[in-house]
């Protein structure tokens, strides 16, 4: 490994001394480090100009792998940034929980190691695209149509390969990979889906029919909302990012998109361990 892409989320002051943690210490191990403008200001002029300085869309060009300091959300927008690059990406949860970004700040050091001597493994995650309104965008997580800050709710007709599954009223709807499947809409009630699994999942958000729960489809399917009714625009949201408004009688159209995201992850841990460690699931309600 000769050249790691360091990322922070520097309004996080923990996450700016993290990442200047990780710096010295890649710099320590003869490893070149690249930053964006971002960080470069966050940082003292003596640590910066040790660095590369170029903007993260360039990391792609120069970069064997970028690390993310802050949470999941820092690893997504990075993904944004880099997608349609082989570049792999690398976690660092300064955060709460930490799904995508899993490596604890706590074991930084023993990760560091870890990466320069290879002792590592990269996984491939589907990604979404959207299209509405002449707007192309792409998502690892989730694509939402959820309701405008001034709609009590919006009225969503599904469609699977132009199959009509169902008319939504609700807060909005989750499109979701299995990577999103343990974000958002596992809050809505949605499953989790193990990354593996060739699916995607519609997820409704506070539906006004009970009996409407979320569906897997195969990720080969194409699924088109079409807004309905007389209520307010909805908004359009991938992994967060507000991309337009959709009003009646306008399509937003979402498919599995050609690009992959490549994630590093522990060479001795798998998705069922980390469910086990994020989720709890193998603690035990009976001990004190």
């Amino acid at each position: 490994m000769r050249r790691i892409a360091i990322v922070a989320y520097t309004a996080r002051p923990e996450a700016i001394t993290w990442a200047t943690h990780a710096i010295d210490r890649l710099l320590e191990e003869g490893v070149e480090v690249i930053i964006d403008t971002v960080l470069e200001m966050a940082l003292d002029a003596e640590r910066a100009a040790r660095c590369e300085v170029r903007t993260a869309k360039e990391f792609e060009k120069r970069a064997d792998m970028v690390m993310t300091f802050g949470g999941d959300g820092t690893l997504l927008a990075t993904a944004m940034l880099l997608m349609g690059s082989d570049v792999p990406i690398m976690g660092v949860n300064v955060g709460r929980l930490g799904f995508l970004a899993e490596y604890p700040v706590t074991e930084l050091d023993e990760a560091i190691m870890d990466v320069i001597k290879g002792n590592y493994r990269i996984v491939d995650r589907t990604t979404l695209m959207v299209e509405f309104n002449g707007i192309t965008a792409y998502a690892l997580n989730e694509v939402l149509i959820e309701r405008s800050s001034e709609a009590k709710m919006i009225a969503v007709r599904a469609f699977v390969n132009e199959h009509h599954v169902a008319d939504y009223r609700a807060d909005g709807v989750i499109i979701c990979t299995p990577t999103g499947s343990t974000a958002y809409s596992l809050a809505a009630g949605g499953p989790i889906i193990a990354p593996s699994a060739n699916a995607l999942c519609i997820t409704p958000i506070a539906p006004h029919t009970l009996t409407l729960r979320p569906l897997i489809v195969n990720d080969s399917s194409e699924i088109r909302c079409e807004l309905l009714g007389d209520l307010s625009a909805a908004h359009v949201v991938a992994d967060g990012k507000i991309l337009g408004s959709a009003r009646k009688g306008e399509t937003v159209t979402i498919r599995k998109s050609e690009h992959l995201v490549k994630l590093v992850k522990r060479a001795d841990s798998t998705y069922y361990d980390l469910l086990r460690d994020k989720l709890l699931w193998s603690a035990d309600a009976t001990k004190k």
